[in-house]
């Protein structure tokens, strides 16, 4: 018999851990901070790849509903210039293993699949003690006080689980992405909607670049992307949107008018999402009755592995509990065996695409590594 798992944070990867543990009858309790499912946007689209965040919806018992998600030719990539001249186009042939689907929907599916009362909304983890034998207790910013023997940290890059295992903090790595929107484009802004595409878009000079998706309503999605220190975005007050605009389209003085479009009408303010990464090697000695998933575990820069990589480790972590019914500690040992070096090699190759994208040959190094891929 397995004791009853608790799993702070209902991000992707808790999710699918708690859904895991349901479908083979083993009790979990998810504690999120947030106030309600729709506390927040979810973000943007997702490409979900076969290896990782498929075969975890395949372990959920939740496939057929992704496929149900997929935005047909969301796979489609292609690398401009600053000037807007295109470098490299894919279209999506259906074949990239990668489909995309919006990242709220595949959170709303995981989330109507767990048992009425398996998430407790409202509910930030202010402290956490470790009794000893694997036991620990958690004090809520309500005043609940919880007591656990199987703790498992899902609760992102800046983790209250974390320092029980390590004393490793997120770093800043030097870039910072500025978040925008935009609607209706194919009717208000054709000219960037024609540049964007289908699918993705990478536009790219040394050290700035703007990154762009689109997204079903004619949605587009970007991060305009400067290696700059936090001072420098500190400086900027994004209260004042027109400022804000103002500041950052300064920096890409001389682009593409429809590139620029991006930053100069967004559909409300900019938004500053600075990167921080966790070391790539980042472990920890086997402690007993916890553990982490997710970014909690392996922060990277983005590069389209961290929500797959999440939803892996909840699959896993949900399978080898389930693989050790009685036996927390071989369970928690088996999964961190096969996590830390999976983590570490994606932490790494995260931090390559970054360079690629930014580095002093861009957006031509880009460019050489999509055609190697292909």
């Amino acid at each position: 018999m397995t004791a009853s798992v608790t799993i702070i944070g209902a991000g992707l990867g808790g999710l699918v851990l708690a859904r895991v543990l349901h479908v083979h009858g083993v009790a979990a309790t998810v504690y999120e901070a947030e106030a309600s499912a729709g506390a927040r946007t979810q973000g943007g689209m997702l490409d979900i790849h076969e290896m990782d965040g498929q075969s975890a919806m395949k372990a959920a018992g939740l496939f057929e509903d992704f496929q149900a998600l997929i935005h047909e030719g969301g796979q489609a990539s292609r690398v401009l210039d600053k000037h807007g001249v295109v470098l490299l186009d894919l279209p999506d042939n259906g074949r990239g293993g990668r489909p995309e689907v919006p990242r709220g929907e595949l959170r709303r599916i995981l989330l109507e699949s767990l048992p009425q009362g398996t998430v407790r909304w409202g509910k930030k983890l202010a402290g956490v003690v470790a009794l000893g034998e694997g036991r620990h207790q958690l004090t809520f910013s309500d005043g609940e006080v919880v007591t656990t023997g199987l703790l498992v940290g899902a609760d992102g890059a800046w983790s209250k689980v974390r320092p029980l295992l390590s004393d490793a903090k997120p770093q800043y790595v030097g870039t910072t992405f500025v978040e925008a929107w935009l609607s209706d484009v194919d009717t208000r802004y054709r000219a960037t909607a024609a540049a964007v595409g289908d699918g993705g878009l990478f536009a790219m000079a040394p050290g700035q670049g703007i990154f762009a998706h689109r997204e079903p309503g004619g949605v587009l999605h970007a991060y305009v992307a400067l290696n700059r220190p936090t001072a420098w975005f500190d400086a900027i007050d994004f209260t004042d949107d027109a400022t804000a605009k103002a500041r950052i389209a300064a920096e890409f003085e001389g682009w593409a008018p429809a590139l620029m479009t991006l930053i100069t009408d967004s559909d409300g303010p900019l938004v500053p999402r600075s990167l921080h990464a966790l070391p790539d090697d980042h472990s920890w000695a086997r402690t007993p009755g916890v553990t982490l998933l997710g970014d909690a575990a392996h922060l990277a820069p983005p590069a389209g592995e961290g929500a797959n990589l999440a939803m892996l480790d909840g699959a896993e972590l949900g399978q080898a509990i389930v693989a050790h019914p009685g036996d927390v500690e071989a369970a928690l040992t088996a999964y961190e065996a096969a996590m830390f070096p999976r983590s570490r090699k994606a932490a790494e190759d995260s931090h390559e695409t970054l360079r690629l994208c930014l580095d002093e040959r861009a957006p031509f190094s880009l460019v050489a590594f999509f055609q190697g891929a292909r």
